[in-house]
């Protein structure tokens, strides 16, 4: 069956009219019901933000923390290496020093002996003569 009522223009804009005032009465309604709520999600939700901050800011200390560790066994690496290097020059330049003092005590007891067999054989032309 055909709708015999014949709805005009105005009747549509108060009926859209009412149920726009429905849903603000509902949603005020709602607003009012949940009212005791929302202070206490309000102070849920600033526990959970604080708790949160707390949780970045622990992070960014160990963040901070590992790498003032990283850094400082870089540095120990470094002083280590450096010792190292110093100590292997020393023990080069001790090897050298070493090395040129046998060249010289061999130079000096060649020279020795050079001397000894030139005085030996200047007393042995002297007997002769």
């Amino acid at each position: 069956m055909r709708n015999i009522r014949k709805v005009e223009l105005s009747d549509r804009l108060g009926n859209a009219a009412e149920a726009k005032a429905a849903l603000l009465r509902a949603y005020r309604e709602a607003q009012e019901a949940a009212e005791p709520n929302r202070e206490a999600r309000q102070q849920e939700r600033l526990a959970l933000a604080e708790a949160r901050e707390r949780r970045r800011a622990l992070r960014e200390q160990e963040r901070h923390e590992a790498q003032a560790r990283h850094e400082a066994h870089l540095h120990q690496q470094e002083t280590a290496l450096a010792a190292a290097a110093l100590a292997a020059r020393d023990a080069r330049e001790t090897a050298e020093d070493s090395r040129v003092a046998r060249v010289l005590a061999d130079e000096a007891t060649r020279k020795a002996e050079r001397d000894r067999r030139y005085a030996s054989r200047k007393a042995r032309q002297g007997q002769r003569s």
